[in-house]
């Protein structure tokens, strides 16, 4: 496997395929990926208005297909297709489990443990879709789908968690 010297931070498309950086810390890099993603989900809802569903769904699409570039470009540039350090899809992931949650410390935690248990564990589909897609969309896709599971579980939980009363 290709090591961090091929990576390039001073590249912005490596550096955010890269998760700013935080996919080269060590071990779990794809966790350190989804705790970068913690700060840009709570800086779109900062920025957008308390009503801006369609903003937030329409920046994640945007960040989805600015992934699939990005990743595929950054896998392309050190020869190895999904490196571990490439982290820009679980920031997608998580940012599509946090979608129409309560913004909560505790939804964040237990959407952060959601999303890194189908990350890692892969539960069909996506373990499918890991094996056999492949590209920058390859790499983006088994991480929508975690995130997809992750946030249908912490949605229909929500009614049922004594702190979002």
């Amino acid at each position: 496997m290709s090591n961090s010297a091929d990576f390039k931070l001073s590249n912005p498309v490596h550096f955010l395929a890269l998760g700013f950086g935080s996919g080269l810390l060590r071990p779990a890099p794809g966790t350190w990926g989804t705790l970068a993603a913690i700060p840009v989900y709570l800086g779109l809802l900062a920025l957008l208005p308390t009503d801006g569903l369609g903003a937030y769904i329409l920046t994640t699409a945007v960040g989805f297909f600015a992934g699939v570039y990005l990743c595929g470009k950054t896998a392309s540039d050190v020869g190895v297709h999904d490196h571990s350090a490439i982290v820009w899809d679980e920031i997608i992931g998580f940012l599509i489990t946090m979608m129409l949650i309560t913004p909560s410390w505790q939804n964040l935690v237990i959407g952060f443990a959601l999303f890194r248990f189908f990350d890692i564990v892969k539960p069909w589909p996506i373990k499918l879709l890991d094996k056999h897609v492949h590209g920058g969309f390859g790499i983006m896709i088994d991480d929508v789908l975690a995130g997809l599971f992750a946030w249908l579980i912490l949605f229909l939980s929500q009614p049922y968690l004594p702190f979002n009363s």
